[in-house]
């Protein structure tokens, strides 16, 4: 058997049109997994299920805007009838919309990164992974941050969502472990996404990061997707309640 092989599974990983989503679904669907591509914007839905098919991967588009509760209730119902329910959820989709200081954090930009960050995952887990259970066991993955683990002056908010994303793993596990699902959290560093941008702008901010990470250099998100695809298949089968540190050894560093 294939440790790594994911064939005949479901996945369904939010935020999966660009980025860490995207390779995530992309490596899962190279894996054997029949995907579904997720986002807010459902053109683009179609499109990357649409790009995954012709390269001959089984992917359909749910298209979802985490942050609207009927929209999330519709997401899970698309995934029951659509697919017959999920094996593995990966909550990927998140933003952050404020750098600097907490106190200069406005109240409509805390509350979006809340709602998006972590009350859209809790609410997606309570309606997905009950039938999981039910039906046997599965794997949930949610996407904490580097962040969540250390102190932050300016993404406040942001990093607060991360940690409890690293602690509803946690419970998840202890709750769901008797029904054969396994919950985990991948926690990455400074990956080359979007996200990085900041950082690639300013070269001396960049060389400074990167001084403090051992191996001196982003990752990139296929990495960040292998390490996904190892806590879904039977390769990480008894790996539960578990938050693994992506970022080239910047947490550890002196």
């Amino acid at each position: 058997m294939d440790l790594f092989s994911l064939a005949g599974k479901r996945a369904l990983i939010t935020g999966s049109t660009r980025g860490l989503g995207h390779a995530i679904a992309l490596e899962m669907a190279h894996a054997g997994a029949q995907v579904a591509i997720s986002s807010e914007v459902a053109d683009d839905c179609a499109r990357v299920a649409g790009v995954f098919r012709d390269d001959g991967l089984a992917a359909l588009p749910l298209p979802c805007d985490v942050g609207d509760d009927a929209a999330l209730d519709r997401l899970a119902d698309g995934v029951e009838t659509q697919m017959g329910g999920v094996d593995i959820l990966v909550c990927n989709a998140g933003l952050n919309l404020h750098n600097g200081p907490s106190a200069t954090t406005p109240d409509d930009a805390y509350d979006r990164i809340m709602a998006i960050n972590l009350r859209s995952v809790f609410r997606l887990c309570n309606r997905l992974v009950p039938p999981m259970a039910a039906r046997g066991g599965g794997a949930v993955i949610l996407m904490s941050s580097l962040s969540g683990l250390r102190g932050n002056r300016s993404l406040g908010a942001y990093s607060l969502t991360k940690a409890a994303l690293a602690q509803m793993a946690r419970n998840m596990a202890v709750e769901y472990g008797p029904g054969n699902v396994r919950v985990n959290a991948i926690s990455p560093g400074l990956i080359d996404t979007d996200l990085a941008a900041v950082f690639k702008a300013d070269p001396a901010r960049l060389e400074k990061r990167l001084a403090q990470t051992p191996l001196r250099r982003m990752g990139t998100p296929r990495e960040v997707a292998g390490t996904a695809v190892y806590l879904a298949s039977a390769a990480g089968a008894f790996v539960t309640g578990h938050n693994l540190v992506v970022d080239g050894g910047t947490l550890i560093t002196d």
